[in-house]
């Protein structure tokens, strides 16, 4: 008996066949991917593609978020530091202006006023991983330089007037800081100014009415330090949002992409297990037609 030799072609295939998806099953299951090459599955690898550069976005965006918002934590929590000097800075000037301070009272609170100027200053010269917070768009600039040879001590500024700004998913621009300028002020503006004018008006014996002035100016130059700093804080609070938001955004695109190319690991180890039962099945019919006809041959 002679096997027809189409059959054995015809089994020869499925055998090859099967074990090429026996192969692509192993390798599924071991990769924990279903697609293991263009040819796969195009449209799929495509798709997987544009997610991919997707979620690179919003990881570059989320990971730069996260540097700029620490700076400008840094750039609040020192504000907030300013505020506590100013609040001292007031508290002394209603002291001197109570109509009963002498010459000596009179220099030990505007020696303490222009300590205050001093911290002030190192203050506003704040920097966060080698750039000066408060210098605009000039962060390697030392924003204020205090002359204290000058009666009474002044401070100027050095930096511009630049607000730098940082883009989120959807195009808006956040300002992410504030310049030294709008927030403290040089020369006879704004805080040190108003510092400056106070201390050397306590100095000299200034009336009471000068003194008032004096402080009613630095409460208003404060109050301007607090506009800008709710501006950053605002700021800094979409920053986060937006930062949350692309988080969430690309966990949704990595979960969209697995769905794309990962394996389900029970369907495929039962899809292999088929597979393999299948291949010895058409393995033992090839060896028994081949004993068969040995057989045959024999008995001729």
């Amino acid at each position: 008996m002679r096997v027809d030799p189409t059959y054995l072609s015809s089994l020869t295939g499925a055998l090859n066949q099967s074990s090429s998806m026996i192969n692509n099953l192993t390798s599924e299951l071991s990769s924990g991917l279903s697609i293991q090459s263009l040819q796969d599955n195009p449209v799929a690898v495509a798709q997987s593609t544009l997610l991919a550069s997707q979620i690179e976005q919003a990881d570059t965006f989320v990971q730069s978020a996260t540097g700029v918002g620490s700076m400008m934590q840094v750039a609040d929590s020192t504000l907030g530091d300013v505020v506590t000097q100013i609040d001292k800075a007031l508290s002394l000037a209603v002291e001197a202006n109570n109509g009963t301070q002498n010459a000596s009272n009179n220099a030990s609170v505007a020696q303490s006023l222009s300590g205050i100027l001093s911290e002030v200053v190192s203050l506003a010269n704040t920097s966060y991983q080698g750039q000066y917070l408060f210098s605009g768009s000039q962060g390697s600039v030392q924003p204020f330089t205090l002359n204290t040879v000058a009666t009474p001590p002044t401070a100027t500024y050095a930096g511009d007037t630049n607000v730098q700004t940082v883009e989120v998913p959807g195009g808006q621009k956040l300002p992410i800081n504030l310049p030294g300028s709008s927030v403290f002020g040089s020369g006879a503006t704004g805080i040190m100014g108003a510092l400056s004018q106070l201390i050397g008006d306590i100095s000299s014996g200034a009336s009471t009415a000068s003194l008032s002035t004096d402080t009613a100016a630095l409460t208003t130059a404060l109050g301007q330090l607090s506009d800008q700093r709710q501006i950053l804080d605002s700021s800094l609070s979409r920053l986060n949002s937006a930062s949350t938001f692309a988080q969430t955004s690309e966990s949704q695109l990595l979960v969209a992409q697995g769905s794309l190319v990962s394996a389900n690991p029970a369907v495929v180890a039962t899809q292999l297990s088929s597979a393999e039962t299948q291949h010895q099945a058409l393995l033992s019919v090839m060896n028994t037609l081949a004993n068969q006809q040995d057989l045959f041959q024999l008995m001729r």
